[in-house]
């Protein structure tokens, strides 16, 4: 069975979870650790991560690359959040994590922070045939997320983590009346837009994730922080919520850390977290909420699992063909035209695997760019292939990374016209690796594209074969289709195609 690995870089602590997935059973989690480094705190007070927080983090992401290297995952995948977001020497904090890990690390946006609960709620606890809402309290920002069954409606994140707010709000211990007024009062106002949009349909059920749910749940329960873990699926109500802050408002850090299931650490900034959760269920007019301990981490392993990282998947998953489809028809391509490049695309890699020896993940970044090379003409039909890459590279893509989604830019950027040269800025961004995948993609992409120029649907599938002297691409339509258009536009590209591969192209319909 696979095994995976996700690290999950907080604003607050730095969480590592490595998991074996056997399809349609929960993931077996073999190794789980945290450790609070309080990144944010640095970037919440002068917008940059200071070198002592870096220093601790190294160190804790060295020990924890070296933990799931020993359960040899297959899959690992690092992420950074709300902290880094806002730094401004991300890059250099980019480098030295991922130094430290043996692996990059990127920084995803808000939304596909808010994915990645999702999936990881509904790895742990799934929700069948409820409509229900997550709220997930970070370090530095917090997301609340409604979702139907496994499906998200709708997603916002906002900067409204505990960490941020004890340091932009609470300047004394214990705090000031007058500071928690401002407290609340910022909460409402920036809960506000999500609560309009959210709340006009019924919500069965409120989940918590993070560590401020679970120390909240834990102090309602009276379930000691040592054995957290055993308040996963228990509640705490809207009331005992609404008491439990009145309560630590009012206490100092040292009296907040003799409460029942409120670790040490916690205790420092527990009263802007549970500030948060109280007022959202109250904004929701919701009765309790129930805490889930899954979080990114699991669903970073989930969605690994369900893209089958390493083990040979060439096709988007169905999550992120439904986010390049959307993405298309947002900017006026035709569905059809997209899909059935997509199509061929992929029967093209998958035949020419011999030729380019590409791994499998370059066939889903080749169909993603067969949905959105055409998404520039929105901008300018004028150069509408440099428009496509700009789109692309400025997008939020939730289920891609930031080098998958760079890749399939340049990808668009040259689906007609020039060919890759090293003057092109857009390249930059790549790794040898990936420049190398963009040149044996671009025929690829660009015969599929040409095989449906007349939008028809004509040409139904394609096969290929490389031959001594040269690469056979038989074209199966149906008897009376007209393929004159497709077979002129694909030989035009026929020099490229042997620039690239050696070969020319020899097209033959299927008899």
């Amino acid at each position: 069975m696979p095994r995976y690995a996700a690290v999950d870089i907080g604003s607050n602590s730095v969480r590592m979870e490595a998991a074996e997935v056997n399809d349609g059973e929960p993931p077996r989690i073999l190794a789980s650790e945290r450790e609070v480094t309080r990144l944010g705190a640095s970037v919440f007070r002068t917008g940059r991560v200071s070198q002592e927080a870096m220093e601790l983090l190294s160190g804790v992401l060295t020990k924890m690359a070296g933990i799931y290297r020993r359960l040899d995952v297959i899959g690992v995948r690092s992420v950074a959040t709300a902290a880094v977001r806002d730094a401004s020497n991300q890059q250099e904090f980019l480098a030295r994590a991922s130094a430290a890990l043996g692996s990059d690390v990127e920084i995803i946006s808000g939304q596909e922070e808010a994915r990645l609960i999702h999936l990881g709620v509904h790895a742990r606890w799934p929700h069948p045939k409820e409509r229900f809402l997550i709220i997930d309290i970070g370090g530095g920002s917090a997301e609340i997320i409604l979702s139907d069954d496994d499906r998200i409606e709708m997603a916002v994140s906002k900067p409204l983590g505990a960490l941020r707010l004890n340091e932009l709000f609470l300047k004394s211990d214990p705090p000031r009346a007058s500071d928690l007024h401002k407290l609340e009062q910022y909460i409402g106002e920036r809960i506000e837009s999500a609560v309009k949009r959210m709340s006009s349909t019924h919500i069965d059920r409120v989940v918590g994730t993070s560590a401020t749910a679970s120390a909240v749940v834990c102090a309602a329960n009276q379930i000691p922080r040592a054995r957290r873990d055993e308040a996963d699926r228990h509640r705490a109500t809207t009331s005992q919520i609404r008491k439990l802050y009145r309560d630590i408002s009012g206490m100092d850090t040292a009296a907040r850390q003799r409460v029942v299931g409120i670790g040490p650490k916690r205790a420092e900034i527990i009263v802007p977290g549970t500030a948060v959760l109280m007022r959202v269920l109250e904004a929701f007019d919701m009765p309790a909420v129930f805490y889930s301990t899954a979080g990114v981490r699991d669903g970073i392993i989930a969605d690994l699992a369900a893209r089958g990282v390493g083990r040979g998947a060439t096709q988007l998953s169905p999550e992120q063909r439904t986010v390049v489809e959307n993405m298309a028809e947002r900017y006026g391509v035709s569905i059809r035209h997209a899909r059935r490049v997509a199509k061929l695309g992929c029967e093209l890699f998958l035949a020419l695997t011999g030729l380019h020896k590409l791994p499998a993940q370059y066939g889903r970044m080749l169909e993603a760019a067969a949905y959105l090379h055409d998404i520039g003409h929105f901008v300018s039909d004028t150069r509408h292939h440099k428009h496509s890459y700009y789109l692309v590279a400025n997008s939020d893509m939730p289920g891609f990374t930031e080098e998958e989604r760079e890749l399939i830019a340049n990808l668009c950027r040259y689906h007609r016209k020039a060919s890759p040269s090293a003057e092109h800025g857009n390249l930059q961004a790549l790794d040898a690796e990936a420049k190398r995948a963009v040149m044996l993609l671009m025929p690829i992409l660009r015969l599929a594209d040409s095989l449906d120029r007349g939008h028809a649907q004509a040409v139904k599938a394609v096969d290929a074969r490389a031959r001594e002297n040269d690469i056979l691409v038989t074209l199966h339509a149906a008897p009376d289709a007209d393929l004159d258009l497709e077979v002129w536009a694909a030989e035009r590209i026929g020099e490229f195609f042997q620039h690239v591969y050696g070969k020319p192209i020899t097209l033959a319909r299927a008899v």
